[in-house]
């Protein structure tokens, strides 16, 4: 849903299986309209230039960094935040299982990571759960804890929901 004023969109989002409108302009990142118009902080603003995957969001079942993404460009599709999780993964129980956090500033990103590769790759081996791991960073070094954490889920194979 597009409706153009002369410097703002009002668009609607499927956001955590809801329908919601934001008025934006044609320049405001899915990032910001997430933090600031719905609410939902679980994604970080970091590097905001896709580096550090703190703002990591799921798009259409891929993990998409939200600072790269225009607000008008996510319209149509299907957008999952760390909240719309709410605990319904086992992706961040292996988290606190596995204590896959320190700080905790980069840990949604790698949990939506984690939950994508999950929902989309269950079965995937070392080489793919690596290269899934290398688009996020933590700069508390969490990474040992983090990769027994995805092992944990995919060696169980659970039955996805």
């Amino acid at each position: 849903m597009f409706e153009f004023t002369a410097d703002k969109c009002l668009i609607e989002l499927d956001v955590n299986g809801e329908n919601k409108n934001a008025i934006v302009r044609p320049s405001d990142l899915l990032l910001d309209v997430l933090r600031n118009q719905f609410g939902l902080t679980g994604a970080k603003p970091g590097c905001k230039n896709g580096d550090c995957g703190s703002c990591t969001i799921i798009m259409d079942g891929w993990p998409v960094k939200s600072c790269l993404v225009l607000a008008v460009e996510a319209v149509g599709h299907t957008i999952l935040t760390v909240e719309g999780l709410a605990g319904t993964s086992p992706v961040q129980k292996a988290f606190v299982d596995y204590h896959a956090f320190q700080c905790g500033y980069c840990t949604s990103g790698f949990l939506m990571v984690c939950h994508s590769l999950w929902m989309m790759k269950s079965d995937a081996d070392e080489e793919e759960m690596e290269d899934w791991l290398q688009s996020n960073i933590c700069r508390c070094t969490s990474y040992k804890e983090i990769r027994k954490a995805m092992e944990s889920v995919l060696l169980q194979n659970p039955q996805k929901s």
